[in-house]
Parts: structure tokens; C-alpha cells; sequence
């Protein structure tokens, strides 16, 4: 990627943490000659254009459509089972000049939802999801420096246009992102076991302390541990219903796996089996310490 790469346009639909900190990044960096903004409701809109997250707003895709064309893109940031609706619009209104990509945390559906609009999938799309992001959402979320040094995931298929990947991947590098290729399969696997699992056990967990212990003081007494683990759980509930119900085959296998470890450990603490939960303990934090190690590597290596 040079300095020199710029976009057109960028039209990002669903103004919130991901499209917006998409948007201001890119204006940052001088890589976006203009932003424009679709929401579904005017205020968002309006905020939008107030906050500098865009140039302009609309509420419809096909007020903006005839200006749009080949170096321009379209990023779709909408929740995950939105994201159909979202490209029949784009078909009716959109050049099939234009580069779509999206950010949805599951790409099987994506690939599903471009088949059965489009028949195919098109040239013009990328499918992609950024790795990063906040418990915060919505367009004062935005964060210019929320992908620097963070990786995003591409998952090209056959038809895949090499002009509209090209463009795609230094749109992801002038944020400062790591852009990596993974087939739709691998990514929906990986992503089930690493983010949508923990996701839905710190959601698990906050509403079983909430809702059956009972407790009142539960929350008073808990320490920075829990406040660190169950952070997640302040993430969008709609964003992450429509992620469970579009991953449900790769995430119901993670839980089956997690509730199998979670069955011994509790077999293990009801018959006092020293050995194993020692052993579990120790494995589990040998294989921390070393992805905290692969962490700082990483790091290290982008400064």
C-alpha cells in the first residue's frame, strides 16, 4: 500500500462503532476524498455530519446511487442478519462498478445472502470483518485509531474481482490495519471458538449472577476479574443475536466443547481430583502466558 492511495467515495451504511471509526479513519489518514453516511434514522443522521464521522447522511442508498462508480465503495456495517435486505437495495441502486464490502463478525451468511440476492456472488463484493472493536457502539463510538495494529480478515471467493480485492485491502491498510486471507469456512470456525464463545459465556454468566443467584450485594463485592471478564457483555445485544443465530452450527459445536471441559472441572472440584485440576490450571495458564507472548510479538512487531 503507498501513501498515495485514495478512495473516491466511501459510503458507509449503518453509521455506528465499526462504519464510523471505518469512515474517520480513513478521513484522518487523507485516504477518502468523501464520506458519505446511510442511517436509518435522521438524528443518526444528523450526528453523523455533527461529529465529523461524515460529510453527508441520507436515509436511503438510492439518493446517492447515481453518483457512485468504479473507485468508489460501499461498506455495509449493518447487524449481521440485516445485511441481506441491505445488498438488495444495493442491487437495485448500485453499479456493479463499485466495490462492496462489509464488516459482519460471520461470513457464511454473508456468502448466503449475496447468493440469494444476487443469484451469484458478484465481482464487486469482498467479504471481510475487521478484528476489533469496543462494548461501546453507535456513532459517538467512532474511533479514527480503532484498527491500527489490529488484523482484518478478507475471505475472497472464486469470483471475487482482483481490482475490487486490491482496493478493499489498501482501503484496510491505510487504517493502519494487518490484512489477512482466510477461506469463509476457517473464519466462521475461529471466529465461533475465539470471540462468538466468549461472547456468549460473559453474557451467560452476567445474567446468571443477575437473574438467579439473587443476590443484591453480587455485583457490589465483585472484583477487577470479573469487571475484566464479563466486559464483553455491555456489547450491542442485536449485533450479537443476529451473530448467534448466523453462526449457530460453529458456535453451538464451541459450546458443546466448552460444556464437555466444563462438566470435568466440575466433576473434578465435586471429588476433590487434586491432579486434575492442577493439571487443567496449569495447562490453561501455559497456554495464556503463551498467547500473551504471541500478543506482544505482534505488537512489537507493527511499532
Amino acid at each position: 500500500m503507498t501513501s498515495s492511495f485514495v478512495i473516491n467515495k466511501l459510503v458507509v451504511i449503518g453509521i455506528g462503532l465499526i462504519g464510523g471509526s471505518l469512515a474517520t479513519g480513513l478521513k484522518k489518514r487523507g485516504a477518502c476524498r468523501e464520506v458519505i453516511g446511510i442511517a436509518r434514522r435522521q438524528d443518526t443522521c444528523d450526528q453523523a455530519v455533527a461529529l465529523g464521522v461524515v460529510d453527508r447522511a441520507y436515509l436511503s442508498l438510492a439518493e446517492i446511487a447515481a453518483e457512485l462508480g468504479e473507485g468508489d465503495v460501499v461498506f455495509i456495517a449493518v447487524p449481521t442478519l440485516a445485511v441481506e435486505q441491505t445488498l438488495r437495495d444495493i442491487r437495485q441502486h448500485i453499479s456493479p462498478a463499485v466495490t462492496l464490502t462489509d464488516g459482519a463478525s460471520v461470513k457464511g451468511s454473508v456468502i448466503s445472502a449475496a447468493e440469494a440476492v444476487f443469484g451469484e456472488l458478484p465481482a464487486q463484493l469482498v467479504p471481510g470483518h475487521p478484528i476489533a472493536g469496543s462494548e461501546k457502539s453507535g456513532v459517538m463510538a467512532a474511533n479514527p485509531d480503532l484498527y491500527e495494529n489490529h488484523r482484518v480478515i478478507l475471505t475472497p471467493v472464486a469470483s471475487t474481482g482482483e481490482d475490487h480485492l486490491r482496493r478493499v485491502s489498501c482501503m484496510w491498510q491505510a487504517v493502519g490495519a494487518e490484512v489477512l486471507s482466510m477461506s469463509v469456512e476457517e473464519h466462521d470456525q475461529v471466529l465461533a471458538a475465539t470471540s462468538h464463545l466468549p461472547h456468549a459465556i460473559a453474557y451467560s454468566l452476567v445474567d446468571t449472577l443477575a437473574q438467579d443467584i439473587g443476590n443484591p450485594n453480587i455485583f457490589r463485592y465483585a472484583a477487577g476479574g470479573f469487571r475484566d471478564f464479563t466486559r464483553i457483555a455491555s456489547s450491542d445485544p442485536v449485533m450479537w443475536h443476529d451473530i448467534m443465530r448466523a453462526n449457530k452450527t460453529c458456535v453451538i459445536q464451541a459450546l458443546d466443547l466448552f460444556i464437555d471441559n466444563l462438566m470435568r472441572l466440575r466433576a473434578g472440584i465435586e471429588t476433590e481430583n487434586s491432579e486434575y485440576l492442577l493439571d487443567m490450571f496449569t495447562r490453561a495458564k501455559d497456554a495464556r502466558d503463551k498467547f500473551t507472548r504471541m500478543l506482544a510479538q505482534d505488537h512489537s512487531s507493527h511499532k
